[in-house]
């Protein structure tokens, strides 16, 4: 198996629609989060999930960028790393959701309630939680303004599905808008931003089905073509006849 350009840019493709399934997935039934939802089989599963799917955000991201870096310009570029450090972000926030919150539920019930207050912003935190309220701050900032930035340059560049693009770019909007609906509405945060991204990894991976069946047709011509051109046969050797 050879690995090409080509088919790296598809896996990514493939990774961003993965991503933003996921992202979906885990919010479908997702539990009310309190010290007793918190440390069950349940919401762990969900926050593994959501872990996993931080880097096959950045992987898809990758893929959008790189497989057209001259479209996408400078503005691409920020976009790129913004939107990029901003899931790494998610990341992290969700592992010390996921593997130390639990652990502390039963003997620092305060501090596990002050970051539940963060990760859902609702509620208000009362104690002391240290560099953490910085770090989700600057994750929403990151994670909004990397979507609008890259969601506009993908849009300039013209090469992915538009209205993917677009979503992608008013998704920080919609989101900062459902954060002030009722708890109904909480869970439907990551809605735009997710369909976004399965929307973009798609497009993505049928422009780059298109351009692997443009190479292989290529390929297959100029194949053709130099079998059909006649061979070279050398001219017999004439000797001269003997004079007598």
């Amino acid at each position: 198996m050879t690995v090409t350009t080509t088919s790296l840019t598809k896996a990514a493709g493939v990774a961003a629609a993965a991503a933003g399934a996921m992202f979906i997935g885990v919010q479908i039934g997702h539990p009310q989060l309190n010290l007793t939802t918190i440390t069950s089989t349940n919401v762990l599963i969900r926050d593994c999930f959501k872990v996993l799917m931080c880097p096959l955000a950045v992987a898809g991201l990758s893929g959008m960028y790189l497989s057209q870096v001259r479209r996408n310009g400078v503005l691409g570029l920020v976009g790129y790393l913004v939107l990029a450090a901003g899931y790494l972000s998610i990341m992290c926030t969700t592992f010390l959701a996921a593997f130390v919150a639990p652990t502390l539920a039963g003997t620092n019930p305060g501090f596990v309630k002050d970051v539940i207050a963060l990760a859902t912003s609702r509620g208000t935190v009362t104690g002391d939680v240290g560099a953490l309220s910085t770090v989700w701050k600057v994750q929403g900032i990151l994670y909004l303004a990397g979507g609008v930035l890259f969601g506009i340059a993908l849009f300039r560049a013209h090469v992915l599905a538009r209205w993917a693009t677009v979503l992608l770019a008013i998704g920080g909007g919609v989101s900062i808008a459902l954060n002030f609906m009722p708890d109904a509405f909480y869970r439907f945060l990551a809605y735009p931003n997710a369909i976004a991204m399965m929307g973009l990894g798609v497009s993505l991976w049928l422009t780059q089905r298109k351009v692997s069946s443009v190479e292989t047709s290529s390929v297959v011509t100029g194949s053709v073509g130099t079998s059909a051109s006649p061979a070279v046969v050398p001219a017999a050797r004439v000797e001269p006849s003997a004079v007598r």
